[in-house]
Formats: C-alpha cells, structure tokens, sequence
C-alpha cells in the first residue's frame, strides 16, 4: 500500500489548525496546567502535608491525574473524527480528492495527535518550570519521560477513539461508545482484576495477572511511571506482583506503541471496507 506523506500532511495539518481555531488547545493546555499544579501541591495532604515535596511525590500525584484525564479528553476529542465527517456530509468531498481513506484516516490521527501532544507537553512542562526549584539536578530526565508516558497514553486512546468513530454509525452511538470505553479501561477495569483476584484467592496473581495488566494501556502508563523511581514504588502495591522481566521501560513503552498501532490498523481495516 503506498502512503503519500504529503496528502496526510495536508490532512494533519488541517485538524491541527481546526482545533487551534476553536480553541481545543488552549482549552487543553490550561486544564493540564491548572489540574497539575493543585494536584502537585495538593498531593501529599493524606500524609498530613501540603506543598511541593519532590520528584517522586509529585509523579505519583500526577500519574492519577493523567490516568483520568488524559484518557477522556484523548476519546472526546478522536471520536467524531470519520462519523462526524460522514454526518456532515464533508466525507464523500474529501475521499473524492487525490488521497486514500488511509491517508485520510492517519492524517487526522496525527493531526489530533499533534493538538493533544502540545497541549500535554505545554501544559505539564510549564507546571515543571515552576517547580524547577524544587526538582533535584537529575529530575528533569524523569520529569520528561513522564510527559512522554502522558503524551503516549494520549495517543492510544486517541487511536481508540478513531476506531470507534469508524465503526460507530452515528456521533450518538460515538460518544456512548467512547464514554463507555473510558469507564472500562479507568475504572472498570482495575476493579475487575482486583475482584477476580479475591475470587480466585490470589490464584491467578503469579501468571495471568501481569499479562492482564498490559491489556490496559492506562495500567501500561501506570506501570512505567511505577518503575521508573524507586520512592514511587512504595506508593503502589503492583510491584510485589508484576515480574522485573516486564517492567523493562523499553518494553512497556514498545507495548504502548502497540496500543498506538493496533486500533488505528483495525480502522484502516474498517475504513477501506
């Protein structure tokens, strides 16, 4: 299948300016940078403390932010992105221009991708210029692969969300569809797991439940910030159970391409039909 890179730039470029336009990225960057912020400070009250108190409380305070937020904003913004086209009756004028549905489909993949992605990086890099004084000479490292993680995690259900726009006959069924999914993987999911694991008295602990894990890219996120700092270890119980071998930064972060990679291959499967 060739892939013109000029036809989806033109296609990316296009959703980027549009959500530059109504303001989505700005609306994003603010959100992030508000909602880190409070919870950065804020992060440490069950301990009996309030303030800026390091590297490591300030990445586990913000990996519970970005597992909620980021995932919700990522499918609100992905899941009109073909249906929302078709209803409006633009799909037909653009698929009858000199590009693939392809094309089409990863434009605006990477087009929504750029738009959620500044507005991450903005967003939690300006909260870490603010906390540069409290950041200790080596946090930085850690700091941006925390931002990368989150701009990772974005993308995933960023691609889940255009599956959902292919597949949905209506922006209606879209948006329940796309809501539905971010109860299950934030929500549901875990509690699922926990609940077979009670059920089971700890029997599927030792093999099947790492591997359920990774069915998650939520819990893949949760787990490469887990392991990426020894003192954020201890805020978590995941790590008496999931085995060094997965751990590996190199693997969780190939896992989450995966996420990236294989829901935008089922749409493409869907959109060419």
């Amino acid at each position: 299948m060739s892939l013109e890179l000029r036809q989806v730039g033109i296609v990316a470029g296009r959703e980027f300016r549009d959500r530059l336009r109504n303001r989505w990225v700005l609306a994003i960057l603010l959100v992030f940078t508000a909602f880190a912020f409070v919870i950065a400070y804020f992060g440490a009250a069950q301990q009996g403390a309030v303030g800026f108190r390091g590297i490591e409380v300030t990445i586990a305070s913000l990996v519970s932010l970005v597992i909620y937020l980021v995932p919700l904003i990522a499918l609100i913004l992905g899941f009109d992105a073909i249906v929302g086209e078709r209803e409006r009756g633009t799909l037909d004028l653009l698929l009858s221009m000199p590009l693939t549905r392809f094309e089409l489909l990863l434009g605006k993949f990477l087009g929504l991708s750029a738009a959620l992605a500044s507005s991450t990086v903005a967003g939690f890099g300006l909260v870490g210029l603010l906390l540069a004084g409290t950041f200790p000479p080596g946090a930085w490292f850690h700091y941006a692969g925390f931002i990368l993680s989150a701009v990772l995690l974005g993308m995933a259900f960023l691609s889940l969300a255009v599956a959902i726009s292919v597949f949905a006959s209506d922006r209606t069924r879209a948006s329940g569809i796309a809501i539905a999914a971010w109860f299950f993987f934030v929500l549901v999911y875990d509690l699922l797991l926990l609940g077979a694991l009670v059920v089971t008295g700890g029997g599927i602990a030792a093999d099947a439940f790492p591997l359920l894990l990774l069915l998650n890219p939520a819990d893949v996120f949760r787990l490469l910030n887990i392991f990426a700092l020894e003192e954020v270890r201890t805020f978590y119980g995941l790590t008496t159970m999931f085995p060094p071998r997965l751990a590996n930064p190199l693997v969780l972060g190939a896992l989450m391409l995966a996420w990236i990679a294989l829901p935008l291959g089922l749409a493409s499967w869907k959109f060419r039909r």
